[in-house]
């Protein structure tokens, strides 16, 4: 069985987060040299009838799907995680299981976590778009862009809007989902829902019992039915730095949580990096907007976290961007992933160099990190102010947001 990466996920609510603030995390980790890209899609109608073409498969579009943000590996059509125009939030977590995952090809995870916000207007209601589709087209195929083997997973999300969280975990088409409303939530490449099920595919039990994992007697607790037998639950080390801070959680707190490479959040192994990390602040006052930080390149301990704000005229950030190949990418083709294209976009090829520096010279990395975190804060204080100004915003000054900070990180690094 593939080994799954070890990626994390956070929420936390109000009053453990911060001025009424929903906070949402996640470290994305994937493939060392794999490329991550941050897109933007504006909201769109669609013709009767009309198909979309996910990383594998085809399925009926909808009359309608949002404004969403996404941050995804380069190949595929899905997201590691995203944000769409309704202030939701979604992260995946590929998971290991007592049953194997499909090889055979699907929907893939990440492409679900955008399907969920393109479709959902609440966390609950993207949460019923994941699963009916799960029961509709299955999950399955290579979670990686590897020609020389299959690295199939279960699949697990955290799904948050201004309100509430969902943390839903599947195996195959079947699934539990658990409703958080309060304190700190984190998710990481294992099962966690125990007894607490506010929600369940209704042949879940039933499955269970005619596999021989539940005698339907015991209490049903999901993770020790479905997890592999060899799988001690060690996820903790997430929601322990998390829980551990003393004082309100904040954009700032989320993001050192992300930047602790000694409690194993931030991932960097011989074979998996923390490759994209995004951080999102959802006001319960719906009359502020929701911020969405995302890194677009890889290790947030070296990376700047980027402010970006839906409004109606976002300028798209095509140095954030892969080249695209068309119908001639190896991802598209059968056999697949015979070749591997260059994916790197310029903001990636510009802070490849920084990362470089970083690692190779002490005192010139020291100087060229402290000027990458002061050019993160006045980013972040900008935003402060507008979530405490009692100005409204101007959607003219923040369409070009995302656009400006890449812009400016990349002749910085220049």
């Amino acid at each position: 069985m593939a080994v799954a990466p070890p990626s994390y996920c956070f929420v936390a609510f109000p009053p453990r987060a911060k001025d009424g603030l929903v906070v949402f995390g996640k470290n994305s980790a994937r493939p060392r040299d794999e490329v991550q890209e941050v897109v933007y899609f504006s909201a769109a109608d669609h013709e009767p009838e009309s198909k979309v073409e996910c990383t594998y498969i085809s399925i009926d579009q909808v009359p309608r799907t949002h404004a969403i943000v996404i941050s995804r590996p380069a190949w595929l059509w899905g997201a590691e995680m995203g944000a769409n125009e309704h202030g939701v939030c979604i992260a995946n977590e590929a998971i290991n299981a007592r049953e194997p995952a499909a090889e055979t090809e699907a929907l893939l995870g990440m492409d679900l976590v955008r399907l969920g916000l393109e479709r959902g207007t609440t966390a609950k209601e993207a949460l019923d778009v994941i699963v009916a589709l799960l029961e509709e087209h299955g999950q399955g195929g290579n979670y990686y862009e590897d020609a020389h083997a299959c690295h199939s997973f279960q699949s697990a999300y955290l799904i948050v809007d201004h309100e509430e969280a969902w943390v839903l975990e599947t195996v195959g088409k079947y699934w539990a989902a658990e409703q958080i409303t309060e304190g700190v939530k984190c998710i990481c490449n294992q099962l966690s829902l125990t007894t607490k099920i506010d929600a369940e595919h209704p042949e879940l039990r039933s499955y269970a019992q005619s596999q021989g994992w539940w005698t339907g007697e015991d209490e049903f607790n999901f993770s020790e039915v479905f997890s592999p037998a060899d799988d001690h639950l060690d996820c903790c080390a997430g929601k322990d730095s998390l829980e551990k801070k003393e004082e309100s959680i904040t954009v700032q707190t989320m993001i050192d949580v992300l930047r602790d490479k000694a409690s194993g959040v931030c991932m960097d192994s011989e074979s998996f990096l923390t490759t994209a990390s995004v951080v999102s602040v959802l006001p319960q006052n719906r009359s502020l907007p929701c911020i969405h930080y995302f890194t677009g390149t890889p290790d947030p301990s070296r990376s700047i976290f980027k402010p970006f704000i839906f409004v109606d005229d976002v300028k798209l950030v095509p140095k954030a961007q892969s080249p695209c190949f068309g119908d001639d990418d190896p991802a598209k083709k059968e056999p697949r992933f015979q070749e591997k294209p260059d994916r790197r976009h310029e903001l990636y090829k510009a802070h490849q160099w920084a990362r470089a520096v970083i690692e190779s010279d002490q005192e010139q990395g020291r100087k060229l990190r402290k000027t990458m975190l002061e050019l993160e804060r006045q980013g972040l204080e900008a935003m402060e102010e507008i979530l405490t100004g009692s100005d409204p915003l101007d959607p003219t000054e923040v369409g070009d947001l995302f656009y400006d900070c890449v812009d400016t990180e990349i002749k910085f690094f220049k």
